[in-house]
């Protein structure tokens, strides 16, 4: 063999252990792992008397029996407007705080969400004119009220928005123009239409215009978990802005969808079935 190739096979100088700065050997500085992911962990309310509490046991036996015979798209809900006391304390207790919640503010009143930690199940909490309060628990995918107020009754003219877009602004009339027609073609059960606005070319005049012309609705969601995901209902129907968050709340990916609900915020019918027998423990242990 010659020298020539004897050289290649040796290993380049300056490279190999000992070959970096000193400075260098505490070793890489890597990013923070995702941290507080949240899983169920059962909670059984201390009860001391049982005859005590038996208003709040039958609002518990009634929700375990709509969870046990829920279906998609039927749901189901008991008021806890006349509860107080030990009553409702029993139910905060049982049914304590989950990852998703939510906020619908109307021109006449302000409804706030809450899950709890059984998926499926929905605390409302309803805010109206002159201090008038009413609160109830329901039992589905997602809070119905939250998509039924979501939008403005009135249409905006997009087209109108797009012809008077200002300088520097250059793909966002084409989006538009796109969910305008996603919007009005839309129908139930039709399949969710997504623009991943991640992986589009823009520039900062393009975004904002895109706000702007989508305006804000009625609906906010956040759903915490492995890292964050926050859902805005926009002015024009059925379009959702939906921006999912690491774990130090940096943004890694910004899409807008066309849907009825973005499936993020929803629970599945086998989580709604798995809080059901959850649900049935918790009640067996507190009788």
């Amino acid at each position: 063999m010659s020298s020539n190739l004897i050289g290649l096979t040796r290993p380049p100088v300056g490279y190999g252990p000992g070959s970096q700065p000193a400075e260098d050997e505490e070793g890489l500085a890597y990013l923070p792992m995702p941290k507080d992911m949240q899983v169920y962990a059962p909670h059984v309310p201390e009860v001391e008397d049982p005859a005590a509490i038996l208003i709040g046991l039958d609002r518990l036996d009634r929700l375990h029996e709509g969870l046990a015979r829920h279906v998609a798209d039927a749901p189901f809900s008991v008021t806890l407007d006349d509860l107080s006391g030990a009553d409702l304390d029993l139910i905060d207790e049982a049914l304590g705080e989950g990852e998703v919640s939510a906020l619908v503010i109307g021109p006449d009143e302000r409804i706030e969400i809450q899950e709890a930690t059984l998926a499926g199940v929905w605390r409302l909490r309803l805010h109206g004119r002159g201090g008038r309060q009413s609160e109830r628990v329901e039992i589905g995918a997602f809070p119905r009220v939250a998509i039924e107020r979501a939008f403005p009754p009135a249409r905006r003219d997009i087209a109108a928005r797009i012809a008077a877009a200002p300088p520097g602004v250059i793909n966002a009339p084409s989006i538009l123009a796109e969910l305008d027609y996603r919007s009005r073609a839309w129908e139930p059960g039709a399949s969710t239409h997504v623009i991943n606005l991640s992986l589009l070319p823009h520039s900062p005049e393009d975004m904002a215009f895109l706000d702007d012309v989508l305006g804000q609705g009625a609906t906010t969601i956040l759903s915490r978990g492995y890292g964050n995901c926050r859902l805005s209902s926009t002015a024009l129907a059925h379009v959702w802005r939906v921006r999912f968050y690491n774990s130090v709340d940096t943004l890694i990916l910004d899409t807008i969808e066309v849907t009825d609900l973005p499936e993020v915020a929803c629970a599945a019918i086998e989580d709604i079935a798995d809080s059901a027998e959850r649900l049935g423990d918790i009640i067996a242990a507190i009788r």
